[in-house]
């Protein structure tokens, strides 16, 4: 009797031990087949960047038990968000496609399976914005194997740290997985064939210009287009597109008041609009132009009636335009400018 309840639990114990081992080997191989699936996956694009959808979320990072061999790097994108040109939506897809191409290219062994680039399109993965808690975009999301929520924002890229691109991207993962992305390979500005059609050119064009050059028929010998670069380097200061094109400003906004009015001037000191500059910098440039005739034009007709009426034509427009951009800059920040006379004039 006392051999048969030996018997019975030494056969208890190994089915109990097989049954866990069954069980963890059976975890290992869910794992290896869902890395290997992400791994195939990841071959179809040319970036190595995954596309997923609600079903794709479920079954690699809801599914599937904690702490997962792997981590997942998603990025959400909106495609009718793509005509709002301050989001950059379309621009960063393309950094983050840079930043998967260039972890897989700088890493061949284990740790390249270790960590996968996904994203996440709305139209098709509403359930998962709702899960992640997505509700604005920008947005890059890392989920680790040890992640267990996916509403868990504690691997929430900054917004602020879009503005350096692929390269705070790859900071960012490194940060947070210890990995290493390796340098960002970026493709050249032109391609090889295109290389090789420029310089066939260039080769072939460049006695004809040689030619050209000691005959003195080229563009940079016509006094035309000097004077026109010289014109419109001269708008362009006076009008500071510089500063519109550095701060984006735009070149008209639409009235809050009445949503079917556009406002071309903006009342006040701390911002210029786009077509308030323009305009400014043409009543600057007729000034210069009507000096520039005055000087170099005018002083040749022998005329002498006709110099002082065209004289007094050129002194009143250019009053005329002196005075508005005063009164521009008067309404805009309100400060006056007021004459001073000599004093034997009082």
């Amino acid at each position: 009797m006392a051999i048969n309840k030996k018997l019975v639990s030494l056969l208890f114990l190994l089915a109990t031990v097989s049954s866990f081992a069954s069980a963890s080997f059976s975890d290992s191989d869910s794992d290896s087949d869902l890395v290997n699936e992400l791994v195939s996956l990841r071959s179809t694009s040319e970036s190595g960047v995954i596309h997923l959808d609600d079903h794709g979320i479920s079954k690699f990072l809801i599914s599937s038990p904690t702490p997962r061999p792997y981590s997942i790097l998603v990025f959400f994108d909106a495609t009718q968000l793509h005509s709002k040109t301050e989001l950059r939506l379309q621009e960063l897809r393309r950094e983050f496609g840079l930043v998967s191409a260039s972890f897989l290219a700088n890493n061949n062994g284990s740790d390249a399976n270790k960590l996968f680039f996904c994203e996440i399109e709305f139209s098709r993965s509403q359930t998962s914005f709702q899960r992640f808690g997505v509700n604005a975009l920008p947005h890059i999301r890392l989920v680790t194997g040890s992640t267990s929520k996916l509403s868990d924002e504690s691997g929430q890229m900054d917004q602020s740290d879009f503005a350096r691109l692929a390269e705070s991207m790859a900071e960012f993962v490194e940060q947070r997985t210890k990995l290493t992305v390796g340098p960002i390979q970026r493709p050249p500005f032109l391609s090889k064939a295109q290389i090789s059609v420029i310089v066939a050119l260039i080769v072939i064009a460049t006695p004809f210009v040689i030619k050209r050059i000691l005959k003195g028929e080229t563009l940079l010998h016509d006094r035309r287009l000097w004077l026109s670069g010289a014109i419109f380097i001269y708008f362009f200061s006076v009008a500071g597109t510089m500063h519109n094109i550095i701060r984006k400003m735009p070149m008209f906004l639409q009235d809050r008041n009445d949503p079917n009015k556009l406002v071309f001037f903006y009342q006040g000191s701390g911002m210029q609009l786009g077509a308030e500059g323009f305009a400014v910098g043409f009543l600057y440039t007729v000034v210069g132009l009507l000096l520039a005739f005055v000087t170099n034009v005018l002083v040749r007709v022998r005329n002498l009636n006709v110099q002082r009426l065209v004289m007094l034509v050129a002194l009143f427009v250019s009053f005329w335009a002196v005075k508005k951009v005063v009164y521009l800059d008067n309404w805009k920040t309100g400060y006056g400018i007021h004459p001073y006379w000599p004093s034997s004039w009082r």
